[in-house]
């Protein structure tokens, strides 16, 4: 069953989702509804369960015909920069220019329940970031200086008025 995507200004998505205690069928089940959400979404390459309205920590991601979910996820290291444009199914049609770390190692679980690290750098990196402060009730525009903040804002309020047939993908690069 896919969900409906929350976007911003849902009080949901600035809350902090739940540790998940027990990996049972349920969650699993939650996982393949995750999974449906995003296939359907037709422009996402991760998805947390927060963005469904749903306070756990879970996310999925479908990247270079890699599929996989994260459990209770963790980021235990990072190091250097990359600045990419960057864009959120619960802020569509944005895309901003942001600096973050370049290579993570994130900890987390497998639907199975087993721990997993995984090293990621770039899209990848950038994709394990941008869903763990999901996780934390962090959107992009909380990582912004109060003027990027304001201008993305702006835009994102213009590409909001338009009808959806004729709202181009906006990038926005913030000085």
């Amino acid at each position: 069953m896919a969900y409906h995507i929350r976007t911003y200004g849902d009080p949901v998505l600035k809350s902090k989702a739940a540790e998940v205690a027990d990996i049972n069928g349920k969650i699993a089940r939650l996982v393949d509804d995750m999974f449906e959400t995003l296939f359907e979404s037709d422009s996402g390459i991760a998805l947390a369960a927060p963005q469904i309205g749903v306070q756990k920590q879970i996310f999925v991601w479908d990247v270079d015909d890699e599929q996989m979910a994260m459990i209770n996820p963790q980021i235990v290291e990072s190091s250097g920069e990359w600045v990419y444009d960057e864009g959120c199914l619960s802020i569509p049609g944005l895309y901003v220019e942001m600096l973050r770390p370049n290579n993570v190692l994130v900890r987390g679980f497998t639907v199975d329940g087993d721990e997993i690290e995984i090293e990621a750098s770039e899209l990848m990196g950038r994709m394990f970031q941008h869903e763990i402060d999901h996780l934390h009730g962090v959107l992009m525009f909380d990582r912004m200086t109060p003027e990027q903040r304001k201008e993305a804002m702006k835009e994102y309020r213009r590409v909001q008025e338009q009808p959806a047939a004729e709202a181009p993908k906006r990038r926005l690069r913030l000085q």
